[in-house]
């Protein structure tokens, strides 16, 4: 929570002004604590939510420092503070990785880049276009843009720490438009996967298969998922065991949702904490892919897939 460029700030979860003194701040917290207790008919959700919120900004020491690191501080240097949203820097540990191809959100990066920078008008200098100061003012559709390469990344790492038995092909490209992307491509012993890492910076539902919310939008995820899925299955002519959507742990009542065989290949959406688990373990439904064959769809997989 609040980690997010989609997220709410602790302050708009508790329903006051940044500037509010801290008898205000305290008197809006227990508001929205009976507001949103469960036992009062409150969601249990955002109750979580408030809670947190005050856990980082209900002293002066943690205000301070949440105000320091999210751009609520007049004059603060929030480029030293904050480097969540930043290119992330790589890993010195040593220990054996996953075999990793492709720049995991490297293209919605750059057109965030981009974007950023041309909202904020021509000869405007954007010294840190990571400011949580600046990116809390850009329309939403940049926002999301930032949250979805995050996404990939967080997705990324996970699969990296997986060991030298997965190989993961990142921001793969399906046709000419770049935006029409496979996040990724897992091969592993426990099969082969679609993988899609999103953040709708809000709670979804399921219905028919399919993931709807008012943050989703008019687009399908999961049909757009398999439909990627199924150019790279007849350009590669591999078959894949299963589809993933990757979102994050608070936009999910449950850590695994399981949405049942759509189209012939099972479907799960699953928290990025439960993402390790499941890869591990293998979707349930999925074929395991041993010995020659985990060879052979490698190689089928390398020498076709094109990135963006």
């Amino acid at each position: 929570m609040f980690d997010s460029p989609l997220s709410s700030s602790a302050y708009e979860v508790l329903g006051v002004e940044p500037t509010v003194d801290e008898a205000e701040l305290r008197r809006a917290y227990r508001l929205r604590l009976r507001q949103t207790h469960p036992d009062t008919g409150g969601d249990a959700t955002m109750f979580i939510q408030v809670q947190r919120a005050w856990e980082l900004i209900g002293t002066p020491e943690g205000r301070a420092a949440y105000d320091r690191g999210h751009g609520f501080a007049a004059g603060s240097d929030t480029g030293a503070v904050w480097r969540g949203w930043s290119t992330p820097t790589a890993r010195a540990d040593t220990r054996p990785r996953a075999r990793s191809y492709g720049h995991p959100g490297g293209w919605r990066r750059e057109r965030y880049l981009e974007l950023i920078r041309e909202w904020a008008g021509r000869g405007v200098e954007v010294p840190d276009p990571y400011d949580p100061a600046l990116v809390r003012g850009a329309p939403r559709e940049l926002k999301r843009m930032l949250a979805d390469a995050l996404a990939e990344e967080a997705t990324a790492r996970t699969i990296a720490d997986l060991g030298m038995g997965f190989t993961v092909w990142h921001d793969v490209a399906i046709g000419d438009d770049p935006e029409d992307k496979l996040d990724h491509v897992v091969l592993s012993p426990s099969g082969l996967y679609g993988v899609m890492s999103e953040d709708f910076g809000d709670v979804v539902r399921f219905r028919r298969g399919e993931i709807i919310g008012p943050d989703v939008g008019p687009h399908a995820p999961i049909a757009g998922l398999l439909r990627r899925m199924r150019v790279v299955s007849r350009a590669a002519r591999v078959r894949f065991g299963g589809a993933v959507l990757v979102l994050p742990d608070e936009d999910l009542a449950q850590a695994i949702s399981p949405l049942g065989t759509v189209r012939g290949v099972p479907v799960l959406v699953v928290g990025r904490s439960a993402l390790r688990t499941v890869l591990r373990g293998g979707v349930p439904g999925a074929r395991p892919i041993g010995g020659n064959e985990l060879f052979d769809v490698r190689t089928r997989l390398q020498s076709t897939i094109r990135f963006v």
